[in-house]
């Protein structure tokens, strides 16, 4: 088989479902295979839980004032994720990944937390219930990058590029909390005094 019609079945694979990589066909990957999960304008794509509606707001998420949870319609199983967050004084809320949708809050998958100044001790680049990170890399009213990365049963948690830490999945986890398999993206709304801001969330779908 010549290069050229190689490179074109490659091609047609990927783009067929989804598939080991997770494309689709009416997926539009960048030079470096990115997938915008967020149009900056509004929530396609996106459902939300308990009835509560979230806003779109100059290109940005802005977290409600009341508990729910914004779930991706799609799933990933190994991935890079990338997602800019901004929280303002006191707030808390989280990303999470191979997660599911549900009406209160979710049981599968990780909790990422977004915390800087709120109550709760557990700050940002915590996986939760995981590892706990007391102290954060970054402050209130200021942008940020959250890192993640997903392949088999290694985790791997970078903010702004510096990497906090891998987290390797020990033989034998049973269940759907903490569990890696495959599932949606969310944002957390945390309570009414939380608000988040959260802009440019793109995965690159890595191989199985």
């Amino acid at each position: 088989m010549s290069k050229a019609r190689c490179s074109i079945t490659l091609l047609a694979v990927l783009l067929a479902g989804p598939g080991t990589h997770g494309l689709r066909a009416d997926d539009k990957p960048d030079a470096d295979g990115w997938i915008s999960l967020f149009n900056g304008k509004d929530l396609t794509g996106w459902k939300a839980s308990e009835g509560v509606e979230w806003k779109v707001v100059d290109g940005e998420i802005i977290t409600p004032p009341k508990r729910s949870h914004l779930f991706t319609e799609r799933e990933f199983k190994n991935f890079e994720y990338k997602v800019d967050c901004l929280t303002k004084p006191g707030s808390n809320s989280g990303l999470y990944f191979h997660t599911k949708y549900e009406e209160s809050f979710p049981k599968a998958g990780f909790e990422v937390q977004v915390n800087q100044t709120q109550g709760d001790p557990v700050k940002s680049g915590s996986l939760y219930n995981l590892l706990k990170l007391y102290s954060t890399p970054v402050k209130d009213d200021e942008w940020y990058t959250y890192h993640i990365v997903v392949k088999g049963r290694e985790v791997t948690v970078s903010i702004n590029d510096k990497k906090l830490f891998q987290y390797v999945e020990p033989e034998g986890v049973t269940g759907i909390t903490n569990k890696l398999a495959q599932g949606s993206f969310a944002i957390q709304a945390h309570d009414p005094k939380s608000e988040a801001h959260y802009k440019n969330i793109k995965v690159k779908p890595l191989p199985d």
